[in-house]
């Protein structure tokens, strides 16, 4: 389904972990984040795409590696790829596919294109690299954490900002590579904030705002969460319990989070 829609910008919503997907239009390009998830929703965005991208340029930008983030990449070869450098240098890239056939093996899904891991072609090696499109200019931000291959994308003039699996409304972080690095990054969100006009924030799952209190708050969880880490006795449950919906269906990685502290400890 279309969560939000403006001039500049469309975001899918698949009814998967409301993972999301934006389009961006400009005159001469379409800008693409990580198309998925079912076969249904994936055929969808590709007749949207086929709608609008006429003899314009499609660029895909995979804010990480996770098979649900790349799940339809297949479907797109034409596409010029945008992802950092350790998403190009990423050693488990068999394995990433073998989880995407795992998945739809287990719900008896068929696919009119063969999953792949993507090629790239515009690499992000470090933090401002800019990527000039006419009149729109994509500031690209290393984004490690979730994974250590996570990617930021600053979208101007239209200050359209693309947080891969960070500061979402639905999900506390999910420290899947480095806290430091989880950190890290958030405080960069938060440079980001004040260093570009940001009206417009799309995370990997959840909703799209346009609520800069909302945005702010985005941060301040996820940067309350990771300081609550170190001293939690239960009371990071209740709060995380009251605060997202879906907490029973993703509490488990609550505990690793904890488990990975203590072992850092």
């Amino acid at each position: 389904m279309i969560q939000f829609n403006n001039n500049n910008i469309t975001v899918f919503q698949s009814s998967i972990f409301m993972t999301t997907t934006a389009i961006i239009q400009t005159n001469k390009a379409v800008i693409m984040t990580d198309p998925n998830w079912l076969p249904s929703e994936i055929e969808v965005i590709k007749n949207y795409i086929n709608q609008i991208v006429g003899d314009k340029q499609l660029y895909i930008i995979y804010t990480h590696s996770d098979f649900d983030h790349i799940i339809g990449s297949g479907a797109f070869p034409e596409a010029m790829v945008i992802a950092s450098k350790q998403f190009d240098n990423n050693p488990t890239k068999e394995d990433v596919v073998q989880k995407i056939n795992r998945f739809d093996q287990e719900y008896y899904l068929n696919r009119n294109y063969i999953p792949e891991y993507p090629s790239v072609d515009i690499v992000v090696s470090d933090d401002g690299k800019k990527l000039e499109l006419e009149s729109l200019t994509m500031t690209f931000y290393k984004a490690p954490g979730h994974t250590n291959d996570g990617l930021f994308t600053v979208v101007e003039p239209y200050g359209i900002f693309l947080s891969g699996d960070y500061l979402s409304d639905i999900e506390f972080p999910f420290i899947f590579s480095d806290y430091n690095d989880y950190v890290n990054t958030v405080n960069k969100a938060e440079n980001i904030l004040l260093n570009h006009n940001i009206t417009t924030h799309v995370p990997g799952h959840g909703s799209t705002t346009q609520d800069q209190i909302e945005i702010q708050n985005r941060i301040n969880c996820s940067k309350y969460y990771l300081k609550q880490l170190f001293h939690d006795k239960g009371e990071l449950e209740r709060y995380l319990s009251n605060k997202y919906k879906f907490f029973e269906g993703m509490k488990s990685i609550h505990f690793d989070n904890k488990k990975m502290i203590k072992k850092g400890l």
